[in-house]
């Protein structure tokens, strides 16, 4: 079985892959992430995840075939793309716009083994209660949505303002189990090795 590399620096992303089964090793894949001119959302989450994956090939010294798996989210609303705040002012600015509102979570998944690279967008719809000015700067001082797309997380803190979710809660937090699963098995890298070893 050909051994697997995450490209991501996401804590979430490594616990979603343990979840189901698939050992890998982690790998940083430090890409441009700047959005190209008049590019859809959902055509920049698919380009970074292949960036990232292509990235993260480029780093690993191995003498046998092995995959690259690259990931990226964008919380988007109303066709714009949130990125990851650069300030408290930014940060509580995002959470104002989204509040009371339904907004799009996009996932990009990538996989390449140097021969082929295959590729899946999951969307998924979110939609956020009411949010006072005071609870969006108590959030921030939690120092949860510094690193988060969008300004928030839902599998922490940020759990509290969502009312409602249509799509994929771990594509959500950052990696769709079920779409990743079915990809990595197009490479020969089955879920739930970890259940075969014991």
């Amino acid at each position: 079985m050909k051994p697997l590399y995450l490209a991501s620096g996401s804590p979430r992303r490594r616990e979603l892959l343990t979840q189901i089964g698939i050992p890998f090793t982690a790998i940083s894949a430090d890409i441009d992430e700047t959005p190209l001119a008049n590019e859809s959302p959902s055509a920049y989450v698919e380009r970074l995840a292949r960036g990232k994956a292509e990235a993260g090939r480029r780093t690993v010294v191995c003498d046998v075939a092995f995959c690259v798996l690259g990931a990226d989210t964008a919380v988007v609303l109303d066709g714009k793309i949130l990125g990851k705040p650069v300030d408290e002012a930014d940060a509580c600015a995002m959470l104002m716009m989204l509040s009371g509102k339904e907004h799009e979570v996009l996932t990009a998944i990538a996989v390449l083994d140097g021969e082929r690279c295959e590729s899946r967008v999951v969307r998924s719809l979110v939609r956020f209660r009411s949010i006072s000015r005071e609870e969006a700067a108590a959030y921030w001082a939690s120092g949860e949505p510094r690193d988060k797309a969008g300004g928030y997380g839902i599998q922490g803190l940020g759990a509290v303002f969502v009312a409602s979710l249509n799509g994929s809660y771990s594509a959500v937090v950052g990696l769709p189990v079920c779409e990743s699963a079915e990809l990595l098995g197009h490479f020969g890298i089955p879920c739930w090795q970890t259940l075969n070893a014991q």
